[in-house]
């Protein structure tokens, strides 16, 4: 069979397309242009097929390990596909080790070595108890999640562009340093002890319950990332769409109370934005994907609930009723829910899915 290959504007990608045997899938064509243009290697290449102009359809993406026959419709001997380059890629666990190895490595350096003498401070610098916690607290952290990035998860997507490399580093290393000044600073005031065994005994539990979740969202893929999408269950998935970054939310969270900054807090606040509009989506694609309405999600406290519920004037509300919803396997799962356009009032509980989707 014959594949011309075209950008958007019709230009021709491939001169005189690729002949490719009728049983080829889309990875065989990925590596045969990849032969014919060495530039874009395979994870760079973004293949759709062709849309109707003025068509506000979003085009189809071909999956790598489909046929090419699924896509060809009536002429199965040839078949027209449009090339976008992404750009150069970089592996997600290259993306992560990297924007974790900065905070894991900057913090430590405010605790230990005489940094503040560069910033005009030149008394004698006295070590909290609870500087000291915080230090272990967070290298733990990001020494978690380097791990888990090469021995936990499973990632959809193999690759992602480069530039995100330097866009999440400027935002972990940045706010790394941020905190790390002011928690390290000889002017620190620390909080009462048992403030912070109530913070660090948070943020502990949340850890650990953090870690659970991710080894639960990998065992929903292979080893090589298959399995496609599916609702989480278990654990608190079995409560919250994303466990994961809930529990994440909340072990800053519990670090806040031991430490008490406000670089700190800043770091939350824009952390769990971030995490919440992830959530959303994620939350978003699943109702989608599996044509249900979703199962009720508890996340934080009522203050989150009424701005959320102001904001967008929607209430989710718990109903003694069930209804069945068909997952991707065949199987099917009893979830009380019921999404009403209905303003939630003010402070009211918060039946929600989680405000808080790196692949």
């Amino acid at each position: 069979m014959k594949v011309n290959v075209v950008s958007r504007g019709s230009k021709e990608i491939v001169k005189g397309g690729v002949h490719l045997s009728d049983s080829a899938t889309v990875a065989d064509l990925q590596e045969a242009i990849h032969q014919r243009t060495k530039k874009f290697y395979p994870e760079r290449q973004r293949l759709t097929l062709p849309i109707q102009p003025g068509s506000k359809e979003r085009p189809v993406v071909l999956s790598s390990r489909k046929s090419l026959k699924d896509y060809c419709g009536g002429n199965s001997d040839n078949l027209t596909v449009v090339f976008k380059d992404l750009g150069p890629q970089v592996s997600y666990r290259i993306l992560f080790f990297w924007e974790y190895l900065g905070p894991l490595i900057i913090y430590p350096l405010f605790y230990y070595l005489p940094v503040y003498q560069f910033f005009g401070y030149k008394g004698e610098r006295a070590i909290h108890p609870v500087q000291t916690y915080a230090m272990y607290y967070w290298c733990f952290h990001y020494f978690k999640r380097i791990m888990e990035t090469f021995f936990v998860h499973r990632f959809s997507h193999a690759t992602s562009p480069l530039s995100n490399v330097f866009r999440n580093c400027a935002y972990y290393w940045t706010f790394g340093a941020f905190i790390a000044y002011y928690v390290n600073h000889p002017l620190y005031t620390p909080v009462s002890d048992l403030q912070m065994k109530i913070g660090f005994g948070l943020g502990i539990i949340c850890q650990i319950a953090n870690f659970y979740c991710h080894i639960l969202l990998s065992n929903l893929r292979g080893p090589d990332g298959s399995g496609g999408y599916q609702i989480p269950r278990g654990f608190l998935f079995n409560i919250v769409t994303c466990a994961n970054y809930t529990t994440e939310i909340y072990q800053w969270l519990g670090f806040n109370i031991a430490t008490q900054t406000v670089a700190g807090y800043v770091f939350l606040v824009v952390a769990a934005l971030i995490m919440s509009n992830w959530a959303l989506a994620k939350h978003r694609r699943l109702r989608k994907l599996f044509v249900c309405k979703m199962f009720i999600r508890i996340w934080m406290i009522d203050l989150c609930d009424f701005a959320y519920s102001s904001l967008t004037g929607i209430a989710i509300r718990r109903k003694r009723w069930k209804t069945e919803v068909s997952t991707q396997m065949g199987t099917f799962t009893s979830v009380p829910v019921e999404a009403s356009g209905e303003p939630a009032p003010p402070f009211s509980p918060i039946w929600y899915y989680v405000l808080g989707p790196r692949a």
